[in-house]
């Protein structure tokens, strides 16, 4: 494009464009050429061109120019300001400066190296800090996979950086303690899933009570799992097993993380088993430990079926086994400390629910049910035990007097209670009273209570009618020969027990007696085994009440001869008195007074009962009068004397004439009182030659003592007259004589 331009045009292009060190060649190619002036003219025209544009250029900018001026003049003054302020400051600082110490420079220099020093090490620090945060975040979110592979890479890489500090020390020492807390929450998951498949059973427990088979136990638990209840996969998160069973899958090493995993679920398995201390307290202290082994097996399950060859049926057969006899120890060690039957019975309650739920989980559990049995008897026991004190406080509360009616609606209250049925007593009028005192309806009531307890224990555990029937007999059994048995004898040992007690107690046992067949019935009519079975048990409750009116007869007969003796110490003969009184001994009239009214209380007693008290009776009181006579300390008595003794047992004879007990034959009760009557005929009649003439024989006197005139005692009778009444001496002294030589024959 320069070419075809005129020369001088071209020439000037080039000055314009070409920078000023190569300008030289330009300018002598003008003054070597030919048109040097007409370069000259176009150069002219070019500058005044050139100054134009400037002109232009500067009118444009001057106002702006002016204004820079301006500012620039004010920027002096700041300035100068600015210079008078820095020189100001500059001049201070430099007397604050003064002031300065080198070793607080030193100091300030020291704590910033301090501070860089920190700054380096809490960047080294906080990693291993902000990785125990994730810990415990990972935690408390209950991911405890991702807890413990975050635990170990503490463990194992941030804290050995920063193993010097202190705080890291106290991380060391709480890693066992993290450790223990995750595998707690593990435990404690696996108690909340047990929680919820126990759950689920009990809730079909019930629909299959009413709907369901047996058979179809685990349709209905399939059946709730697929409604809105939570399972395993909604508590615990599976997704870190899943991933590293995939992983060692695929890197060929399976085997390897299914030992793995087998090794750690049996050292939690371990954890689960192991019971607390003081699980017997509570039933809550029970239910924990089944949910927790619920909950580990069922998530086993769980791994089972949604998995390959982690876990196989052999292996968690395996675990079961252990968990099975671990668990059956524990609740035999746990058990026996509880004393208090509802809690046994609740126990039993959860451990048919804790079988029936790994049941349904197709896990067998023969072995529970037969420890459950092991149980039963137990709670058979603390049932007793809790009956004793029943019982008690029914016979220590009672009144031991017939139970008054007045009117219809309390009459058939206690026959409600109480099988009683008494033609002649329903034909009296009100008011009226039962032969029996209130512990007899409360006693038979208290039995069907123990009766429907012990059944109670029998529910869900699969028995037969028949193994229920002999169950509920054999501890029915237990509680009349043992507990009430016991109870009864108490009550009739007792110090303070009277004889209308005794009395009562007889009456009382006589019409339990009888009740016993209607116990039968109802234990009958609660499990439809009826007696006439094979191998059934029979009750033992008659032999009981028996026993117990024999204690209670005997022990009327010692009372009887007790309150006798008191009587009798009350006798103080004068045997020496020359002359007898108008009347039996005032202690003998207060005595057979008793005697009468006691006999009167035994209107109600069986005959036998009567006949043999009164009988016995009255053989004590003639043995113990004969005593009376013949005792050492007597050494002389009077005919006066002994003719009171006469009246008092002229007494004796009338009462057992007089039939204060009916039954007797003849004169059978008088026969209590022969010995002493002939003793004290042949005295008094002094009849001795028909005495000594029949001796041996049944004739008049064969029941007078034979040792009248003992040579071996310092009293014999003879020795007890007063030398100034022996008016015929040679012939006592004969007849004493006659007496020895009979004795010492009959010795030998």
């Amino acid at each position: 494009a320069l070419r075809s331009l005129p020369p001088h045009e071209r020439i000037l292009r080039e000055i314009e464009s070409t920078d000023t060190a190569c300008i030289g060649p330009t300018l002598r190619s003008v003054y070597d050429g030919e048109e040097h002036g007409r370069f000259m003219e176009k150069l002219e025209a070019r500058i005044r061109n050139h100054d134009r544009e400037i002109e232009k250029m500067c009118n444009f900018h001057y106002q702006g120019f002016v204004d820079s001026i301006t500012e620039l003049l004010k920027v002096r003054g700041e300035a100068q300001k600015l210079k008078n302020q820095v020189t100001d400051t500059n001049r201070k600082l430099q007397n604050e400066g003064k002031e300065v110490t080198m070793e607080e420079l030193k100091q300030c220099r020291l704590q910033q190296r301090n501070i860089s020093a920190t700054v380096d090490k809490l960047t080294l620090c906080l990693p291993v800090l902000e990785m125990y945060s994730k810990l415990r975040e990972q935690m408390k979110s209950k991911r405890h996979y991702p807890a413990l592979k975050t635990l170990e890479h503490l463990e194992h890489t941030y804290l050995p950086q920063v193993s010097h500090y202190r705080f890291c020390k106290i991380m060391v020492d709480n890693i066992p303690k993290l450790r223990e807390e995750i595998k707690e929450s593990i435990r404690k998951h696996s108690d909340k899933i047990g929680e919820t498949a126990m759950k689920q059973v009990r809730t079909c427990s019930v629909w299959r009570r009413g709907s369901c088979s047996g058979r179809s136990f685990t349709v209905t638990l399939s059946l709730f799992n697929a409604k809105a209840v939570p399972g395993a996969q909604d508590l615990v998160d599976f997704s870190p097993v899943y991933r590293c069973l995939h992983i060692y899958s695929v890197l060929g090493a399976q085997e390897t993380f299914e030992n793995y995993y087998r090794k750690q679920r049996r050292k939690q398995a371990r954890l689960v088993l192991q019971p607390p201390s003081n699980m017997h307290e509570t039933l809550d202290g029970y239910r924990k430990y089944f949910n927790q082994i619920v909950g580990f097996f069922v998530v086993e399950d769980h791994i089972l079926h949604t998995t390959q060859g982690l876990v196989n049926r052999a292996y968690i057969d395996e675990l079961w086994e252990m968990a099975l006899s671990k668990t059956i120890a524990a609740l035999r060690t746990h058990s026996s400390y509880c004393s208090d039957p509802s809690l046994v019975l609740d126990l039993k309650n959860l451990i048919v629910l804790f079988a029936d739920t790994l049941q349904g989980y197709g896990f067998p559990v023969n072995q529970l049910f037969d420890m459950l049995l092991e149980i039963q008897d137990q709670y058979s026991e603390t049932l007793l035990k809790k009956w004793t004190g029943v019982f008690r406080n029914i016979l220590d509360s009672d009144n031991y007097s017939p139970i008054p009616v007045t009117n219809e609606e309390m009459y058939k209250k206690i026959v409600g209670q109480f099988p009683f049925q008494d033609a002649e007593l329903e034909k009296q009028p009100f008011p009226k009273k039962f032969p029996f005192s209130e512990f007899v309806p409360k006693v038979y009531n208290q039995i069907k209570e123990f009766i429907y307890a012990c059944l109670k224990f029998s529910e869900d555990l699969h028995l037969s009618s028949t193994e229920v029937d002999d169950m509920i007999r054999k501890s029915t059994n237990l509680l009349l020969t043992r507990t009430l048995s016991n109870c009864l004898q108490n009550v009739i040992k007792r110090k303070n027990v009277g004889l209308t007690e005794l009395v009562q107690i007889i009456i009382n046992t006589t019409h339990l007696e009888k009740s016993c067949k209607f116990l039968e019935e109802f234990i009958t009519n609660i499990t439809n085994v009826l007696p006439e079975t094979v191998h059934t048990t029979k009750l033992y409750g008659t032999t009981t009440f028996k026993d117990a009116r024999h204690a209670a007869e005997e022990e009327i007969y010692t009372n009887l001869n007790q309150k006798i003796d008191q009587f009798l110490q009350l006798a103080d003969y004068d045997w020496m008195a020359m002359e007898p009184g108008s009347k039996a001994s005032d202690y003998l009239v207060d005595l057979i007074g008793f005697l009468r009214s006691t006999f009167a209380v035994f209107t109600h007693l069986p005959g036998k009962v009567a006949q043999t008290a009164c009988m016995s009776a009255c053989k004590h009181l003639s043995t113990s009068l004969m005593q009376l006579l013949l005792e050492a300390e007597v050494r002389q008595l009077t005919l006066g004397a002994l003719q009171q003794f006469n009246l008092d047992v002229e007494e004796c004879e009338q009462f057992a004439r007089s039939g204060p007990v009916p039954g007797f034959q003849g004169d059978t009760l008088q026969l209590a009182f022969i010995d002493l009557r002939q003793l004290l005929d042949l005295f008094i009649q002094w009849d001795w030659s028909t005495y000594l003439a029949d001796y041996g024989q049944p004739t008049l006197w064969a029941r007078a003592p034979r040792d009248v005139s003992n040579t071996s005692r310092k009293n014999n009778v003879f020795a007890q007259f007063r030398k100034n009444e022996r008016d015929k001496q040679k012939l006592i002294d004969t007849v004493a004589k006659q007496l020895r030589s009979l004795i010492n024959s009959h010795h030998s």
